[in-house]
């Protein structure tokens, strides 16, 4: 007999119009080309009015093109993915792999118990074989507050998971799913049940909360919560373990006598005089407790704000690790992070061109980075296992078997595998499980698994898999993107760095995507160049680049004019809108000039030792005044803060350049109109643009009223250096 030939479980397929971009690619990189000849052949001579400033132009545009050419590496190779999992059905429906989830939570405070438990139960109500399903919750505060939560929820559960399978219901989160749903869709019987009895769990939740303390009649209904001491804090406490449902349990049992799911909480100790690791340790500790738990080949992970929207997603994954003839090499599946509370134009800007395109392309060079949610991996990649296309990792499993240690015991037994002293002496951070060490150690443990031989997959499917929260303050996404570019950068300066421990093990391509966002920090530099040095220069009266009536004004015209259209044209493919394009080009600027400055600061003295690492949880509370603007998209610039003082000092900075020139054309007459848009033309459109980026910052400096203007420390620290720089540049 001939050997038995599959259909396969996915397919992957080149994306269109590679051919065209290729061309207008090239295109382009040769006007930057033609404009660094430009600049190179043309500087000033010593002496000669504007030599410094046309170095730094020069150096910005050196910068620029090269950045340009890192970017794309992510769009010359994409590809799409898809899954059929009705294949993976029909031929492993009673051999399907254990999934273990992991969920992290840090703080109750900024996120709300009821937040966490809703993707609690939406992870609970996969559509999967509940005794292969087991869910963790890892609770870095170790608050009674969670711990109560998840109770309440382990008693829902009984009710909300066999409603979920009975209507099919979508999104599986309840407080997603009622929300979604209109006043029509209210009248049935069962929904009004179900509901009221998740009213009842969530009245339960907030009421402690708000009390900030677990009523001592629920202490008394559950023998856990003996183990909190009243001397415990979120960063000085014994690690707690305790298994809520245990599917092996012949009593864990929804209301139609169908299993549940395993629940598991988890707090790892923590002790001031022993660095807890963020949520790397986090993760490290679940991988431990879990592996004596239910040891699922497959494991999920999400953060407690990122819901699952989608009910297959865990097949879907599947199809990419049991493919007979593909899947081998495969470490993990990452889906996109996509965001429930967004504006219609993406006031803050959005990962759309970077989750639509650009980990696309990264899937065509080898896989896309690890971001550290809404990722399946194969848990023997995460103990640090080579890649071998001779001993393939078999994830084909059983049910788990009945245990001969009560819970009680087992509880007991791994507490101490979450004990703030159990690294100590091993490799747990270095060569087992998530790497220690870095902001963003989701992208470094991606990495490392990747040079170790294995691949990653993008897989996005037409439903969402997963929806969180996204920050809704330009103070909240300017310190996200601090992190994440430090993080990015760190890694650049580490011995993981892509440029020598990649080299050779990943793709050429990889390499330069990586490095793409490695280098989102350094950007700072180039874009402050061309965001103060040209407009200095206006001020003057000093040309930095040609004349419109020269040759070389059409290299630098038509690198601006293709360069923004493709941008606009990538964006709106992507399902962005006019405006949110717009949007994303603030967002663009303050980044480059705000917090990617932090971002080398930190990691310059983190490389002299003179600065540790850091992990800033982004609150996942919003004062009701601060979201009825952002629904309404209206900045939010009412937090004093060092990365807004240099925001609103470069918009005025080239507000009052503007002003000036303005003034000597109209006023003064100092310089000629004609001769000015003859020489300056470039300068002028940059210095405008500038502007009008700004508007909203002006707006928030001088006309608004509301506690989301811009500090009035602020706005007089920035008027008046701004005004003094300009003073003294016009007088030189």
């Amino acid at each position: 007999m001939g050997e038995l030939k599959y259909e396969p479980l996915f397919e992957t397929k080149k994306a269109k119009g590679r051919i065209i971009y290729r061309l207008f690619a090239t295109s382009l990189f040769c006007g930057i080309l033609l404009i660094w000849i430009y600049r190179l052949c043309n500087i000033p001579k010593p002496g000669e009015n504007g030599r410094y400033g046309w170095i730094g132009m020069l150096g910005a545009e050196l910068w620029f093109g090269f950045y340009w050419f890192l970017t794309q590496s992510l769009r010359w190779n994409r590809v799409n993915r898809q899954a059929f999992r009705d294949r993976l059905l029909q031929r492993y429906e009673n051999e399907l792999p254990r999934v273990d989830v992991f969920v992290c939570t840090a703080d109750p405070a900024i996120e709300p118990p009821i937040m966490v438990i809703n993707t609690v139960l939406s992870v609970m109500a996969y559509n999967y074989p509940p005794e292969k399903l087991s869910v963790y919750l890892s609770d870095d505060a170790s608050s009674e507050l969670t711990f109560y939560a998840l109770l309440e929820a382990s008693r829902f559960a009984k009710n909300w998971l066999p409603y979920c399978k009975k209507f099919n219901v979508e999104p599986r989160s309840p407080a997603a799913y009622f929300a979604s749903l209109s006043v029509s869709d209210q009248s049935d019987a069962e929904f009004s049940e179900i509901k009221r009895l998740y009213e009842d769990m969530a009245n339960k939740i907030d009421t402690a909360c708000k009390a900030g303390r677990v009523s001592d009649q629920a202490k008394l209904e559950y023998k856990g919560f003996s183990k909190w001491s009243s001397y415990s804090s979120k960063k000085n406490h014994a690690a707690i373990l305790q298994i809520l449902i245990d599917s092996r349990d012949e009593g864990a049992k929804d209301i139609d006598g169908v299993k549940l799911p395993t629940l598991v909480y988890v707090a790892r100790e923590k002790r001031p005089q022993h660095f807890h690791n963020f949520k790397a340790g986090a993760m490290n500790a679940l991988i431990r407790v879990s592996s004596e738990i239910s040891n699922g080949p497959v494991i999920l992970n999400v953060d407690c704000d990122m819901y699952s929207n989608n009910s297959n997603s865990i097949q879907d994954a599947l199809c990419f690790f049991m493919d007979e003839e593909k899947s081998h090499e495969i470490a993990f599946v990452q889906f996109p992070q996509s965001f429930e509370n967004t504006t219609k134009n993406e006031i803050y800007g959005s990962l759309r061109v970077i989750d639509k395109v650009e980990f696309h392309g990264a899937d065509g060079y080898g896989g896309p980075l690890y971001t550290g949610t809404g990722c399946f991996h194969r848990r023997d990649t995460l103990y640090g296992r080579e890649f071998s296309n001779v001993a393939r990792i078999d994830l084909k499993s059983s049910c788990p078997e009945k245990r001969e240690e009560n819970t009680h015991e087992l509880e007991e037994r791994l507490e101490c595998l979450a004990s703030s002293t159990y690294e100590q002496n091993t490799q747990w951070g270095n060569e087992i499980g998530l790497k220690y060490g870095c902001p963003v150690e989701d992208v470094l443990t991606g990495l490392t698994i990747k040079c170790k031989g294995w691949k990653s997959v993008f897989y996005r499917p037409k439903r969402e898999a997963f929806l969180g929260v996204t920050a809704t303050t330009l103070d909240q996404i300017l310190v996200q993107h601090k992190r994440w570019s430090e993080g990015d950068l760190n890694i650049l300066f580490s011995k993981y760095s892509p440029v020598w421990y990649g080299l050779g093990k990943l793709n050429p391509g990889l390499v330069l995507g990586y490095l793409n966002y490695c280098f989102w920090s350094p950007n700072c530099f180039a874009t402050l160049c061309y965001s103060i040095v040209p407009s200095l220069y206006l001020l003057r009266g000093i040309s930095l680049f040609p004349q419109v009536s020269s040759k070389w004004f059409l290299p630098f015209a038509y690198v601006i004019i293709a360069e923004l259209t493709y941008s606009f044209a990538e964006f709106l493919w992507s399902g962005g809108t006019v405006l949110g394009w717009w949007n994303e080009q603030r967002i663009w600027l303050y980044k480059r000039t705000s917090s990617y400055i932090f971002a080398v600061l930190d990691t310059m003295l983190k490389l002299f030792g003179s600065s540790n690492t850091t992990f800033i949880v982004t609150p996942k509370v919003t004062d009701e005044d601060v979201l009825l603007r952002y629904k309404q998209e209206a900045m939010e610039f009412g937090s004093a803060s060092p990365m807004l003082t240099i925001l609103s000092t470069l918009a005025m900075l080239n507000l009052f350049c503007l002003m000036g020139l303005v003034k000597k054309l109209l006023l003064t007459r100092e310089l000629g109109l004609k001769y000015v848009f003859e020489t300056m033309a470039l300068q002028i459109l940059l210095c405008g643009v500038l502007v009008f980026v700004n508007l909203p910052l002006y707006n928030a400096v001088f006309f608004r009223k509301d506690k989301g203007k811009i500090p009035s420390s602020t706005a007089v620290q920035s008027v008046v250096f701004s005004l003094s720089v300009c003073t003294c540049i016009a007088y030189l």
